[in-house]
């Protein structure tokens, strides 16, 4: 444990240090703002680039993903371990994920789950498990392995165009999902699970009814209620194994056409696809929601509208997630970088709820599309910053450390105590009369070095629930 000192001077090379004191100045509360990107593996859209790559191949390709989500200072990732009632982690319950050796059940010789949130962690990112509750296969003329459970329990197999689903109103298919999913909290250290838009599948419109309705025989209200069920369940099970782990949800971006006023949807997300994300959203069964907005600010799916609404609707995060894709895309010609950059200010300002977003996907990050990458880094990300934290589950501030900091050579180094129970860390820094946040460090983490010699730093530690303690300030001697 660290002593607290009154004065630290050492000598480095010959050349005095610049040494720090205890100060009462009171440093503002931590930047905060969830920064994700979802990782998809079905169809290899984000990783691994193809099917059958060795596990040295997939690990360095998931590691650039990081790699570049650290350099942005993006602080999540929403990585897809369970495509198609398939597992991207070792699992006891269901088959190897295809996408990964191009065999479901083949083992690719290696855990991708561990070694995301192992090299995840270790960039000060959050590894959220991103689940499809009741997909199936996405074609259904792909091979599956025997033990995949539309062999073993084909009573619950629903066909759908070319889609094979679990049957969301089988009582198995809604606890075989909520297994799966307590599983992985209680094996793996994650931070957050996630399920995604895909509860019954997108239909066909034929003048505005489904052509043909999922055969099921069920009335859009009973279909509402099962997946109602397994979203309040899903919430239940995962606080009662780890209370801190969030719960997020990604719908459809409108509850339903016309909803806030002025909005036009061609899929009813409400009777289609039986998601009642209002009611999830103001039940509290989420810890955030991240409704897709995929569309411009400006039009009959207006971002702004939609985000204003949204954030209107109960007290829990609205993070939006956001079409990084659709720059310079065929689905959106003439979509520029500019119109993510302008979504992001923007989501900065409106509601009351806590800031943040998502991009659909990692790739479009990758590959720098439009300039989007650069534009982020300059002007969007500048410093790092916390995720919010979640004060409906824990508001009991944790202790703060004890630090010290000293100046050479052009850098400051700061240290700290370990506190027990801490996640992270936070270190700020004022250089003049500006606080900036300039290190989010994972709880393994002790030191920092910053540039310059800052009039200031404060140092404070930051709980499972994210909540941060009081802040550690210190002043230039």
């Amino acid at each position: 444990m660290l002593r607290p000192l009154v004065v630290w001077v050492v000598f480095v090379c010959g050349a005095a240090a610049q040494s720090y004191v205890g100060s009462t100045e009171k440093a503002p509360a931590p930047d905060r703002e969830f920064r994700a990107a979802w990782v998809a593996c079905v169809y290899n859209i984000d990783w691994p680039s193809r099917k059958g790559l060795s596990a040295h191949r997939q690990q360095a390709e998931l590691t650039r993903i990081l790699d570049r989500m650290a350099s942005l200072r993006m602080n999540a990732v929403i990585f897809q371990v369970r495509p198609q009632a398939d597992a991207l982690y070792r699992s006891r319950i269901e088959p190897w994920s295809p996408w990964l050796t191009g065999t479901m059940g083949r083992d690719p010789g290696y855990d991708p789950l561990a070694f995301c949130i192992k090299q995840a962690h270790a960039r000060n990112i959050e590894v959220h498990a991103w689940f499809n509750p009741f997909r199936a296969a996405p074609h259904r003329d792909h091979w599956v392995s025997p033990d995949h459970v539309s062999r073993t329990h084909p009573s619950i197999i629903r066909d759908f165009k070319l889609h094979r689903w679990l049957d969301p109103a089988s009582s198995f298919t809604r606890r075989r999902a909520l297994d799966v999913i307590a599983d992985v909290v209680r094996r793996y250290d994650v931070d957050g699970i996630h399920i995604d838009d895909y509860f019954y599948p997108y239909p066909d419109l034929v003048k505005g009814r489904p052509t043909p309705d999922f055969p099921d025989g069920k009335t859009p209200a009973q279909r509402r209620a099962y997946v109602d069920s397994f979203v309040r369940g899903m919430y239940r099970k995962v606080k009662g194994i780890k209370p801190w782990v969030r719960v997020g949800i990604s719908p459809f971006g409108i509850w339903k056409p016309g909803v806030p006023r002025g909005t036009t949807a061609h899929i009813n997300a409400y009777e289609h696809l039986a998601a009642d994300s209002w009611k999830w959203l103001t039940s509290g069964w989420c810890d955030y929601l991240s409704p897709q907005l995929y569309w411009r600010i400006k039009g009959p799916q207006s971002f702004s509208l939609l985000l204003e609404w949204w954030r209107a609707q109960g007290g829990r995060p609205v993070w939006p997630g956001l079409a990084t894709a659709r720059i310079k895309s065929t689905e959106d010609p003439g979509r520029p970088a500019s119109e993510i950059v302008n979504q992001l200010r923007l989501s900065r300002t409106v509601g009351r709820n806590y800031a943040g977003h998502v991009h659909w996907s990692s790739k479009a990050l990758m590959e720098n599309r439009g300039g989007i990458t650069t534009a982020l880094s300059k002007s969007i990300y500048t410093h790092p910053a916390l995720v919010p934290p979640m004060p409906w589950l824990s508001k009991m501030r944790p202790r703060a450390p004890r630090a010290r900091a000293m100046t050479s050579k052009g850098m400051t180094l700061v240290q700290w105590s370990k506190v027990p129970s801490t996640m992270k860390y936070v270190v700020q820094a004022r250089y003049g009369r500006s606080w900036n946040t300039y290190a989010v460090m994972h709880g393994s983490s002790l030191s920092v070095n910053l540039s310059g010699s800052p009039d200031a730093v404060a140092v404070c530690s930051v709980d499972r629930y994210g909540v941060a303690s009081d802040a550690c300030v210190l002043g230039r001697r």
